[in-house]
């Protein structure tokens, strides 16, 4: 694990990394302006969904509308978060007022955090101060599926087996 965080692998279905094309990754958001021109962009009716979202290797958020694939918005890239997002705009200015790890492509960590405060700073957006809906994420070791785990349950819904306690959903540690 580098400074940054954790990069995350895509460990989701085969057949949908191979809806990625050149240039089909998620609207980066460097900026205040970079979101206002975005925010313009939506209708009201879009705003009452969280959005899909990804932080890239390079710390930057990108956006994308909800139903959208987490490894279309990267790009097919690696990750140092994904998962679900809602805005709010108070007293002029936008805020995240949602924020999850919901992403079954990527599974990050609760711990991935840090990457996506970031990355909402950078684009001078207002957040909570973590993970409003966290899901935890785990691989069954005697089959190998991958899991979400509920009410603190760590047993393999495919299985039966014991999850484990620590992240383990990509077996092949990155950066």
């Amino acid at each position: 694990m580098s400074m940054r965080g954790r990069c995350y692998r895509y460990v989701g279905p085969v057949d949908l990394k191979a809806a990625v094309r050149p240039g089909s990754g998620g609207r980066r958001i460097r900026s205040t302006t970079d979101f206002g021109v975005w925010a313009t962009e939506r209708s009201a009716a879009e705003f009452s969904e969280p959005f899909t979202f990804v932080v890239g290797v390079d710390g930057v958020l990108r956006l994308a509308p909800r139903r959208s694939e987490h490894v279309v918005c990267a790009g097919g890239g690696e990750v140092l978060s994904a998962g679900e997002i809602g805005f709010v705009h108070d007293a002029g200015r936008w805020a995240a007022s949602y924020v999850s790890n919901h992403s079954t492509g990527y599974c990050p960590d609760a711990g991935s955090w840090p990457s996506v405060a970031q990355a909402l700073d950078r684009a001078g957006l207002g957040h909570p101060s973590g993970f409003t809906h966290e899901v935890v994420f785990r691989r069954c070791p005697d089959c190998a599926e991958h899991n979400i785990v509920r009410e603190d349950d760590f047993v393999c819904v495919f299985c039966s087996g014991d999850l484990p306690a620590e992240w383990n959903v990509d077996p092949a540690p990155t950066s």
